[in-house]
């Protein structure tokens, strides 16, 4: 006699039943394009294959990598910033990282995340083939644009991911294309993330290296989206984010899933994020 294994998990019966797995991350790679404020993505391999050889003939390779923990797609913890001497919830700064690591708000208290994602692709929205241009302010009535013409709403507790197209560039010859430094690039303003922090959402991203819009010729030096939703809202940031694939299947609404690395008192962590769509 046969018997057929049953479940009474509804996800797990919803992914028996088929879904398409939208890779967010970007692959790490030696001199790939990221902020010069961080170490850079290292990796070697110690031991080769032939360095050492067992008896029976086998043999390992193993690795070594070194990096800063908001190089690549990564997330940002809520110990990553903060103003006038305070981070969320008016814990001083200061103080938080005696040590030499930030016990509270590290990264190691962001818990996975398995939530509703919503991305807005806001060059399809918007008519811009050729995606934002650099130094775009993605305002609040580009938000809510996109949400009209795309019927997919933001909620409460959702992760919100905003794609301006500045993805492009991200394996660009020039790693300086994709850093923007002169041109800026594209990304929401300070308005718009009043509006993302008014929805109460839980983490945001976008396709770029900052999230927010950086002006030409500005670079890092005033990021008042970071300090709205890190430090004034809780809100987690994801950057370098890949959304072109999910973008071009129209999934506007997806099961995200993230889980950051648990470096205690570390303030971000390298991720990989999955969009999860069930398959029609």
């Amino acid at each position: 006699m046969t018997t057929t294994a049953t479940t009474t998990d509804p996800l797990l019966a919803a992914v028996r039943q088929g879904v398409e797995i939208h890779d967010l991350g970007r692959p790490f790679t030696v001199g790939m394009s990221q902020s010069a404020n961080h170490p850079p993505y290292w990796h070697s391999l110690p031991r080769r294959h032939g360095d050492m050889v067992r008896s029976d003939g086998g043999s390992a390779a193993n690795d070594f990598i070194s990096m800063g923990t908001h190089v690549g797609t990564h997330i940002d913890a809520l110990a990553h910033v903060s103003q006038d001497g305070l981070l969320h919830g008016g814990i001083d700064a200061r103080e938080a990282g005696v040590g030499g690591r930030f016990l509270e708000h590290g990264v190691h208290t962001i818990k996975p995340m398995v939530r509703r994602g919503v991305l807005l692709d806001v060059p399809a929205a918007l008519g811009l083939d050729g995606g934002c241009a650099a130094g775009y302010e993605i305002t609040a009535a580009d938000l809510e644009t996109t949400i009209a013409r795309q019927g997919t709403a933001v909620g409460e507790d959702d992760v919100v991911l905003i794609r301006s197209g500045w993805g492009r560039h991200f394996d660009d010859p020039d790693p300086a294309v994709y850093r923007g430094g002169t041109t800026g690039v594209p990304g929401v303003g300070e308005a718009g993330a009043r509006w993302l922090a008014e929805r109460r959402v839980h983490a945001v991203g976008a396709d770029t290296i900052a999230f927010e819009q950086l002006a030409p010729g500005a670079g890092h030096g005033s990021l008042p989206a970071h300090r709205v939703l890190l430090v004034e809202s809780g809100i987690y940031i994801i950057e370098a984010l890949d959304l072109d694939a999910v973008a071009a299947a129209r999934a506007h609404e997806f099961t995200f899933v993230l889980s950051p690395l648990a470096f205690v008192g570390a303030t971000g962590s390298p991720v990989r994020p999955l969009a999860v769509v069930a398959r029609a």
